[in-house]
């Protein structure tokens, strides 16, 4: 290695350490130096000749950059992995390391996966629209583009499964009103990339909206029994279950029997008194000419002033004893040895607020 200070190892000499301590450079080692040099040199000019032909055959290095941003983009891979659980940790220190952040989580979780289980699938679709509504800028450039591919994934299960098409709508609504904010403030760098990225991406959206709206479901071909041909009783047993009241509204537009049941107030009672508190109730009061509470406009009023109560049949779950963010169904080594461990259910405004510390 050269010294250039001033010391007694004569400036500008060359010196190599070795087990028996500094040495100076020998004849053999400047002989090796110049057979570098010499093998650099050629390999430079391999180089230059291959440059030269690459411009005799007019090639665009440019075209080669898109062809194989095309064969991504095609190739719809998301990048991320597939692990069912990680390790969050609220700090990283000399003793530990590891600092996980929201665009970790979402890169590394196996939320592909958890597209495909009807479980999670509500999950997942609530967790992606409060990213869109205030999280999308915390992402890293791979979290954001893993959340565009994971959206475009829900969007085509949702075309091909006819089903959870009002759900995607709003999500699809909220991002679209987001970006349109954010691309705004695009120099303030506050999203990764650049804005004709952006603009494609809003592009594609309108379209996957486009295709939701034409989206016509199609009437099973069975010919055995419908919900029709049961008795009332037991079909407002079966609307008892919804807990959505626009799903209960979307149902009563089937037939005009079908709408004058879902018009009873026992049912619209209980739906606000599953997701709404008797405060909330009591500060929402609506009666009707004759005296009687108007339980239905009164769960749309409320629903506009409060959230509702959320319900997923699978969650994250987060393990305060040893830091693990899993899956329900995942027995990661913690709980396995411990069933009494000390393990918290997350919502999906819960698995954003863990890593806001």
């Amino acid at each position: 290695m050269p010294f250039l200070g001033q010391d007694w190892r004569s400036p500008g000499q060359c010196w190599v350490k070795t087990e028996e301590g500094w040495k100076k450079t020998t004849a053999d080692d400047k002989n090796n130096y110049l057979s570098v040099q010499s093998f650099c040199k050629a390999q430079e000019e391999e180089c230059f000749n291959k440059e030269n032909l690459l411009l005799s055959l007019n090639y665009d290095p440019s075209a080669k950059k898109r062809k194989k941003d095309f064969m991504n983009k095609n190739s719809k891979v998301p990048y991320f992995n597939m692990e069912t659980w990680i390790y969050v940790h609220k700090g990283s220190t000399k003793e530990r390391h590891g600092y996980c952040t929201l665009g970790e989580a979402f890169n590394r979780l196996d939320f592909c996966s958890a597209i495909k289980d009807t479980r999670r699938f509500n999950y997942i679709v609530r967790l992606l629209e409060l990213i869109a509504k205030s999280q999308l800028p915390s992402l890293s450039g791979v979290a954001q583009k893993n959340y565009m591919n994971i959206l475009e994934r829900v969007v085509q299960k949702v075309l091909d499964d006819q089903q959870n098409v009002r759900p995607i709508k709003e999500l699809l609504q909220s991002l679209y009103v987001s970006l349109c904010t954010l691309v705004q403030d695009m120099g303030k760098s506050v999203l990764v990339g650049n804005i004709n990225i952006w603009v494609h991406r809003m592009e594609n959206i309108l379209q996957w909206q486009q295709q939701l709206d034409n989206i016509q479901i199609n009437r099973p071909k069975s010919g055995g029994m419908t919900l029709t041909d049961l008795p009332d009783s037991l079909q407002l047993k079966i609307m008892d279950c919804l807990s959505d009241g626009w799903d209960l509204l979307s149902l009563g537009q089937v037939c005009p029997d079908l709408g004058q049941l879902t018009e009873d107030r026992l049912l619209w009672k209980k739906l606000c008194q599953y997701h709404f508190t008797d405060r909330q109730i009591l500060k929402r009061l609506i009666l009707s000419d004759k005296g009687h509470l108007e339980w239905k406009k009164m769960y749309f009023k409320l629903s506009r002033c409060y959230p509702r109560r959320e319900q997923y049949s699978d969650t994250l779950h987060f393990c305060t004893h040893c830091h693990i963010l899993f899956w329900k169904d995942t027995n990661h080594p913690c709980t396995a040895n411990n069933p009494e461990s000390c393990t918290v259910a997350l919502s999906p405004q819960d698995f954003i607020n863990l890593f806001n510390f």
